[in-house]
């Protein structure tokens, strides 16, 4: 992925300051933290955030505070989401709830979003106000976005366009909010932060799409999460919904029986699922929704002048080719 290392490294520091600066007692409270914060992710949303900042001004101090505030906040939030996902791994490390216990990574969770509002609090006075109307909008989004994917488990109909809705809010509200975040700290005019959240939002949704993909024909080692999660969870992602609408006859009986069968091994059903997937041709539909975001993505941002926007059109160009 193209990610200046110049950015990566800021971050890094950002996270290694974190945890330096954390109190050791409890220690089950505050080790979960660091064990989440340094897992090597790619750490996307506070760069972007850095990067729309820079595309402004080249205050890059005032920009820091608040880059670590989203990834302690989407931190919180891949530690919750594990469990009520039932994930037993994270970036190929067990997860916090697996490593501890669920009451631990509920509270360690909990107060990881306590830590994201001290961050926010060092906002400069005049844009603080911008900057936690945008955080606390997102912050409900994401909880909107999470529960009606909860729902999705037991809800019989689920439309693609149910889908990307969901998504909207639980994935891509938080890449709006990082780009929109770092155009307002970097004196953005309301116009040009508006085109940042813009791209931010197309960039997610893209995002979030390449994840269902990832999930089911990635290589776990790549990935970082088990092989086939949202199959075995029957998860009412896109490329489900999309092979449901497509397959006919016998191969939508054996889909709709596959994801009602309570017995069989997790692996054979991941198997025979993602060849049904195959045959339908799911990823061809997967790709052109993609398409669609990235053309909307780069229109955003089309006609604002500086080295960022360059790296962030690359990086949107990158997303579209995350490795499988």
């Amino acid at each position: 992925m193209n990610i200046p290392a110049s950015y990566q490294k800021l971050v890094k520091n950002e996270i290694e300051d974190f945890c330096t600066q954390l109190s050791s007692s409890p220690k089950e409270l505050y080790e979960p933290m660091c064990y989440m914060m340094q897992m090597e992710g790619k750490r996307l949303r506070p760069i972007l955030l850095l990067i729309a900042g820079r595309s402004f001004t080249n205050n890059i101090k005032r920009l820091l505070p608040i880059a670590l505030a989203i990834e302690i906040f989407h931190s919180f939030t891949l530690m919750h989401d594990d469990i009520t996902d039932n994930a037993p791994l994270r970036r190929n490390k067990p997860s916090v709830h697996i490593k501890w216990n669920t009451n631990i990574a509920l509270l360690s969770g909990d107060a990881m979003m306590i830590k994201a509002y001290e961050y926010i609090a060092e906002t400069p006075k005049p844009y603080l106000h911008s900057i936690l109307t945008v955080f606390n909008d997102t912050a409900l989004k994401v909880c909107e976005g999470q529960q009606l994917d909860m729902n999705f488990e037991t809800q019989q109909k689920v439309s693609i366009e149910d889908y990307l809705h969901m998504i909207s809010l639980k994935t891509a509200a938080l890449f709006a909010a990082s780009l929109q975040m770092g155009a307002i700290l970097g004196g953005a005019s309301n116009k040009d932060a508006g085109r940042m959240r813009a791209f931010g939002e197309n960039i997610g949704m893209l995002f979030q799409l390449q994840d269902d993909i990832l999930d089911v024909f990635g290589k776990q080692e790549k990935v970082g999460k088990q092989t086939g999660g949202d199959i075995i969870q029957n998860k009412k992602t896109f490329l489900l919904l999309k092979a449901l609408e497509l397959s006919k006859g016998t191969i939508l009986q054996e889909l709709k029986s596959l994801l009602s069968n309570k017995n069989i091994k997790p692996s054979e059903k991941v198997k025979r699922v993602k060849a049904i997937y195959e045959e339908v041709n799911v990823l061809k539909h997967a790709n052109d929704q993609m398409k669609l975001y990235f053309t909307k993505a780069q229109k955003a941002i089309q006609g604002l002048k500086s080295t960022e926007i360059k790296i962030l059109s690359d990086l949107a160009a990158s997303l579209m080719s995350r490795e499988i």
